[in-house]
Parts: structure tokens; C-alpha cells; sequence
């Protein structure tokens, strides 16, 4: 500091005070302060003010007692609850900032001396994120209140100037990495030493209500449904019988998105480079990717086991399942160890519930009939015996009876034009994608238009949805080709519809109409892309198959339409159909029609057989079969009765409940084998729930639920868990012990609902003979009375 500036009794000095617009008086001593020159010269205050006051100077800062004090922050107002509404983060909390990129926030500092003065004050906010946050890579940035052309794209603007305090608005860019992130502030008052605040913490979150953003969705019933909505449906069941089965995403409850954060710093990518993976964390491609390979364990400490062999006797069955915060939170509270156990819908509603917090729209698909195509040919094999039953597949080749996975909004950069929009991603562990179990994202428009060759993964994801299905017959050590079905895999793909209830099919997002010729050009563009990018690898000779090709001359590699049916051939149909609905703890009682299409006698031998299948496709030993001689005359039409008896399937049933029946028919007269099946998917009495009285904010509120045992046998262990995001604040365990035969029982639960709005309630029941008795209600939640 210079003792002294011009010679303040100069004629000029007039002309030379007015260029200088602040001082700071004390009794004895003032101030003055050039901001062009950026010096500080002390005056006597009398001949200072004398001088401010003769020339008109609009130096009228007058502070006694003060002497060039700094300016000093007492403390800091996130104004997180105001913040948090405009963001659409209230349901998270109130009390903690978490904000979206690309939308400003307010935030107020509070003085201790004295108010903010411009230009004579230089405030500099320091964000900050991950363990080693850079400049460089974007994981620090400083940004100036007074400079919005300088080289940081985040933004600081003053909204007000008050007496003792400063309201600005900050704005992180569209593009800046999600997380938890350090608030700083530095400030630079005069040529004093710079004093540096810790303002606090804010989380930031992708931004679906951004145009700039690469999450951007346009639509606000779709941000409702897709990011806010807390609760969904998620289909199972077979083709022939879909079932919703009713999901807790809880995506807002308490502590769900420190988990998520924490569930991103667990992931291989963060461990071996914190500092590029948080780096990385702007992208929704890149973070869909880690999430998808964190929600499975199988390379790391993800979030859950899967397990599909029917022991669950050291954890949870997948089947009873009702949402996704009670697996977050026990996978937190063990220390980030894998819960036990998950399958493909689990998978994919943890993931929904994880993309959704971290603000990327995203819904659950259910394929049904989905392939899972081991060696990359687009071809599902099949093998059958004598008696018509599945065999294990020796390539592992499967069509599962459903499949579950997400579909996440975001733009693709990465990709050529027109490839952004829903990707598929699959959380399932299935194949590894560069190294790590994770599938995606691809595109659902390159994997309809049979652009496999875009990244990430779209090859097999055109496979779940769009491969041909090939049919052998092993009997003495030979294999022969039954039929090749270019409409199995692949069937009403479904999802929840847009604040409803209801599903919605989306198959045609996928595939164009099965059979139809531009739907065969696909397949055959993607086999194309698919054999040209493997004819210089290694697994080249997986591309053919040395089984010959059979006497009707259409070998597994036909591009073309599909070979005729060995019963257009033969000229006999067989076709299965129930009797009655196939609930659990009854008899299944079906016919086999049998019809003679031709002019001559047909002389059928067809041997029957039933086998427990679970969902994913694998075959459990048959536990039923039948042999049955029928002569038809020509076009003659005859049935063929059967029954299943209860105490005959019980023991065999999987959790699953899913029963294939199978028939393979031969002619005398020709080489030919029929083969038709029927998947059978029994049924359960569903959990009825009624809300007694209005459903209020933090007022008490009844809940009955209704249940019975639908087995004419005793049941024990029986539990019943209850949940639903702003109606419970953890999920419910009622032991009921044992139940009669056909016994209806009821409780009552007390609650008190702590959020507003629409709700679900989400119940399950399960026992030593069943796991997954289930039922919904849909509650609206008033504000007030």
C-alpha cells in the first residue's frame, strides 16, 4: 500500500477523485481505492470527504472505524428446500441441495463487517468433485462473480445486494459431471490477503428439463413417468398370459442417492482412476455403462447375486421381491457386499431406481420369448428327444421365457445421426462387454434398422429380439433339423404405459413386422455385418456348422424365408388346448387336437411329455408322459384328453410356475416330426388391499390386506412384506406362520404417510410351497384435510 497519492490540494485533484469510485473512511485515516490502477492510497479522512463533497464525487462510502477491512462471510444459505423444488429434487430432501446441471441455483452469503462492494470486492467460487478434483479434466472450476467471459463454463450472477449479505444465482454447465460437489468461495478485498470459505456441499444430477442436455426429454408426461414416478409395473408371465408384477423403485427414499453415489465409486473404473472415471461422470453413455456392470457382482462388489439354480437357501428368493430400496440399503449396510439373490427383472428395476435418481429417464422392458444367442450367428438351437422334451443345449444357446432389461434416454453422440433416444441397457450377466458384465447401451433404432455393428453391444441385443429359432432332433447320436422359426424370438415387448396402469407394446420400436420382407432384410444386413466383422478373427469357423444340410435343402445359414413346417409337409397339425384355467393347486387338463389336412388315411404315433422350465429357459427333468396312437381319416379332426395331476407337478414346479407340455407326432408314412408345445404358467389368487379412510399427509392411516393359502394343502412359514415409497418408511415383515388348507385370512397395518401425491402400496406373501403371491394399490396421498 502507498502512503500517499496525489497531492490531494491540486487543482486536478477533482478530476483525478472522481476516476476513483470507493473508499473506506475511519475516524483518522480513509482509503482510496483506483480500480483501473488497482492501487490503495491512505488519506486523512477530513481532507478526503472535504474533497468527495467539493467535487462531487461519488465517493460516499463511509464506515467509521473501519480501516480497508476485508469482506468476511458469516455464514452461508443453500436456500436448499427453494432450490430443490425448482430442480425437481424435493422428493429427495429438503434440507440438502441437489440441483441439475444446466438450471440455475440461488444461493445467499451473509457478511460479518459489511456488504459486498463491486469492484472493490472480487468474489471467486471454487466447485469442486471426486478425490483429486483438476482444471484440467473438468472436475474443478473457478468461476468469477464479476467475469462471465472467462474460461470456466460454469456461471455466477448477482441477484441481489444487500445491506449485510449477497443473493447470487450459479449455474454449472449442461455437460459438467455428475456427484457430490465441494463449494468453495475465495475473496479479494483491496490489495488484503485473500480469505477462502467453505460454502458447503451440493449434489449435481443429470438434467432431463434441460434442452442442452444430453438426457433431455422433451415431453413432460414422459420426465413424470420415466425420471419423477416412484413406482411401476414390471411384466412377466409367457406370451400367452402376461402378468404385472408391482415394483417399489423408491428412487427418492432417504439415503437412496447417497447410495447410488456410493454404488459409482465402487465400480473397477473409479478404483483404478478416480480422477478420469469422475471425469468422465458428464456422460450418460459412460454412466449407464458403470451402473449397468455395478448392479451385478459378477466383477465386482455390485449390488446383487444372481442365481438361477433354484437354492436360495443363504439369501432371498428373486421371486419375492417388491422393490429396490431394501436391496440398496442392505447392500450399503453389509459394506457394499452382493445381496443374495437377483434375476433378470431384479437387475433391471435396481437400475431403473439407481438412473432414475441420478437423473436419467429410464423404464423397464419385458421381452418375451427373449434369445440369448451365445456364439453370435443369430440362430437360437434347440434340441429335442424322442419324447419331444427339451435338452440341455451343448451351445447354451436359450430363448428365455421373458427377459427383462432398461431403456435409457440420452443422445449419441458416439453414434452416427439418428441413433440417439431410448438405448438398451442390461444389468442381467449374460456376456461381457469389453471385459466387464454389462450390455449397452445400444440403440433401439440401430438394433431395429440391424446396425449391429454400432457400439455398444447392439449384435446382441438384435439377437434378444430377432434371431431365428432352430429345432434338432437328437436321437442316436445324430441330430437332425426339425424346423427353423424366424417368429419366435421376440414377442410383445412390453412396458408401462405413460401415467397409467396399463402396458404398452413396443414391438415395433424394435423389429419391423415378423416375416414381412423388410424385416428379413434386416436379419439378413445384420447377419452380413455380423459374418464381415468376424471373417478376420479367431472364431471365423463358428460361423458355419458342419451338420449336414437336411433333405429339403434349407441348411441353418438360409437367409430367406423359412423352411416349410414339417407339418405342411406331412399334412397333419397338432395343437394343444387347456380345459380349464390353469390355477395353482389344481389338476391341468388339456386335449392334443390332432388334424388330417390331406385326402388319405394318416397313421400318427406322438409321444407327450411335460417338464418344468424357469423363466430363463433351462429345462427341469420331465415329471409326465403319454403315448398316444392316432388314426385319422382324411380331414378328420381328433382330440387326445390329458391330465396333470396337482400332487404329480407339485414337487417338480419351480418358482417360476412354468410348465412346457410338448407333443412329437411322426407319420408312418414319413420322416418327418411334428413338434408343438405349450408353455403353461399357473396362476395364484392375488393379495387384495383396501385403504380404510382418506390417505393425509402425517395423519394415521389403515391398511387391510387380504390372503389365502390357494392349496388344498397346510402351508408354513408364511410371511407377508408390505411396502411403498412416502406410505412406509421401511418395508413391513409380518409373520403369519402357518395357514389351512384353502384359509382366507387379514391384517391391519398402521402407517402414516409422510409424502404426497399418487402412491402404490406393494404387498407379497410367501411360503414353504409358494414365494410370490402379490398385489398392488394405488393410493393418493392429500397435502391437508
Amino acid at each position: 500500500m502507498e502512503a500517499m497519492g496525489p497531492d490531494p490540494t491540486d487543482k486536478e485533484t477533482g478530476t483525478w477523485l472522481r476516476a476513483y469510485w470507493e473508499f473506506m473512511a475511519g475516524p483518522k485515516v480513509s482509503i482510496l481505492v483506483s480500480l483501473s490502477l488497482r492501487k490503495v492510497w491512505r488519506y486523512p479522512t477530513p481532507i478526503l470527504v472535504e474533497l468527495a463533497q467539493e467535487y462531487g464525487s461519488p465517493v460516499i462510502s463511509y464506515t467509521p472505524g473501519c480501516l480497508a477491512a476485508g469482506l468476511e462471510v458469516a455464514l452461508t444459505d443453500l436456500q436448499s428446500s427453494w432450490n430443490n423444488v425448482r430442480h425437481h429434487t424435493e422428493e429427495i430432501s429438503s434440507d440438502r441441495l441437489l440441483v441439475r446441471r444446466g438450471q440455475a441455483f440461488n444461493i445467499t452469503l451473509y457478511f460479518r463487517n459489511r456488504g459486498f462492494q463491486p469492484g472493490l470486492d472480487n468474489i471467486i467460487f471454487v466447485a469442486e468433485t471426486g478425490p483429486l478434483p483438476d482444471l484440467s479434466n473438468g472436475t474443478r472450476a473457478l468461476f468469477s462473480l464479476a467475469d462471465h467471459r472467462g474460461p470456466s463454463p460454469w456461471i455466477a450472477s448477482l441477484e441481489t445486494n444487500g445491506a449485510s449479505s449477497l443473493e447470487v444465482s450459479l449455474c454449472a454447465p449442461p455437460t459438467a459431471a455428475v456427484g457430490r460437489y465441494l463449494l468453495k468461495v475465495h475473496i479479494d478485498s483491496f490489495q488484503k490477503s485473500v480469505r477462502a470459505y467453505q460454502l458447503g456441499e451440493f449434489i449435481l444430477l443429470f438434467n432431463p428439463w434441460c434442452p442442452v442436455d444430453s438426457v433431455y426429454l422433451d415431453s413432460e408426461p414422459q420426465r413424470q413417468e420415466y425420471v419423477v414416478n416412484d413406482y411401476g409395473f414390471i411384466y412377466q408371465g409367457n406370451k400367452n398370459w402376461i402378468r404385472p408384477c408391482p415394483w417399489n423403485y423408491g428412487q427418492f427414499e432417504e439415503n437412496i442417492i447417497d447410495i447410488c453415489l456410493e454404488l459409482l465409486d465402487k465400480s473397477l473404473n473409479f478404483q483404478i482412476d478416480p480422477a478420469t472415471d469422475c471425469a468422465l461422470r458428464g456422460s450418460p453413455v459412460y454412466i449407464s455403462r458403470v451402473v449397468c456392470a455395478m448392479i451385478n457382482s459378477n466383477d465386482d462388489n455390485g449390488v446383487l447375486n444372481g442365481n438361477w439354480s433354484e437354492n436360495y437357501l443363504d439369501g432371498i428368493n428373486p421371486a419375492e421381491w417388491t422393490g429396490s430400496v431394501a436391496i440398496l440399503k442392505q447392500w450399503h449396510a453389509t459394506g457394499c457386499q452382493p445381496v443374495r439373490y437377483g434375476q433378470c427383472w431384479v437387475f433391471a428395476a435396481i437400475m431403473c431406481t439407481v438412473m432414475r435418481c441420478l437423473g436419467i429417464p429410464t423404464r423397464v422392458i419385458t421381452n418375451f420369448d427373449s434369445g440369448h444367442d451365445t456364439d453370435g450367428n443369430l440362430i437360437i438351437d434347440e434340441y429335442y428327444d424322442s419324447t419331444g422334451r427339451i435338452l440341455k443345449n451343448k451351445k447354451k444357446d436359450t430363448v428365455w421365457n421373458f427377459h427383462v432389461w432398461n431403456e435409457c434416454w440420452m443422445a449419441r453422440k458416439d453414434l452416427p445421426p439418428g441413433y440417439g433416444g431410448w438405448q438398451v441397457l442390461d444389468a442381467t450377466p449374460q456376456e461381457t462387454s469389453n471385459g466387464l458384465y454389462c450390455c449397452g447401451p445400444a440403440s433401439v433404432r440401430a438394433i431395429k434398422e440391424g446396425e449391429v455393428d454400432l457400439n455398444y453391444d447392439t449384435a446382441f441385443a438384435f439377437s434378444m429380439v430377432n434371431a431365428d429359432c432352430m429345432s434338432w432332433l437328437v436321437y442316436g447320436g445324430k441330430e437332425q433339423k426339425i424346423h427353423r422359426d424366424t417368429n419366435t424370438v421376440g414377442n410383445f415387448i412390453s412396458t408401462k404405459s405413460i401415467q397409467s396402469d396399463e402396458r404398452d407394446d413396443i414391438t415395433e420400436n424394435y423389429k419391423y413386422i415378423e416375416g414381412s420382407p423388410q424385416e428379413r432384410l434386416v436379419f439378413t444386413k445384420a447377419l452380413q455385418k455380423l459374418k464381415a466383422g468376424r471373417s478376420e478373427g479367431p472364431h471365423k469357423a463358428d460361423l458355419q456348422r458342419s451338420t449336414p444340410v437336411p433333405p429339403n435343402g434349407d441348411g441353418p445359414w438360409s437367409l430367406h424365408m423359412p423352411s416349410l413346417r414339417p407339418s405342411d409337409v406331412v399334412q397333419v397339425s397338432l395343437k394343444f388346448q387347456l380345459l380349464d384355467p390353469p390355477n395353482m393347486g389344481q389338476d391341468i387338463r388339456f386335449v392334443l387336437l390332432a388334424l388330417n389336412m390331406s385326402l388319405q388315411f394318416k397313421y400318427l404315433k406322438v409321444n407327450l411329455s411335460a417338464q418344468s422350465l424357469l423363466h430363463d429357459g433351462s429345462p427341469l427333468p420331465p415329471f409326465w408322459q403319454d403315448t398316444a396312437f392316432i388314426t385319422l381319416s382324411p380331414e378328420e379332426a381328433k382330440t387326445h384328453s390329458c391330465k396333470i395331476p396337482y400332487s404329480q407337478y407339485s414337487q417338480y414346479l419351480s418358482t417360476d410356475k412354468l410348465i412346457r407340455i410338448s407333443a412329437l407326432g411322426e407319420e408312418k408314412s414319413s420322416p418327418e416330426k411334428i413338434l408343438v408345445d405349450k408353455i403353461i404358467t399357473l396362476a395364484y389368487p392375488g393379495i387384495m388391499i383396501n385403504v380404510l379412510g382418506a390417505a393425509i399427509v402425517n395423519q394415521p392411516l389403515s391398511i387391510q390386506v387380504l390372503f389365502s393359502n390357494p392349496l388344498s394343502e397346510h402351508v408354513a412359514d408364511c410371511v407377508l412384506t408390505v411396502e411403498g415409497s412416502g406410505l412406509f418408511k421401511k418395508q413391513q415383515r409380518v409373520l403369519i406362520g402357518v395357514l389351512k388348507p384353502q384359509h382366507r385370512a387379514s391384517i391391519t397395518l398402521e402407517t402414516v404417510p409422510f409424502k404426497s401425491g399418487q402412491r402404490q402400496i406393494q404387498a407379497n406373501l410367501r411360503s414353504n410351497k409358494f414365494k410370490d403371491i402379490k398385489g398392488y394399490r394405488n393410493v393418493y396421498v392429500d397435502l391437508r384435510l
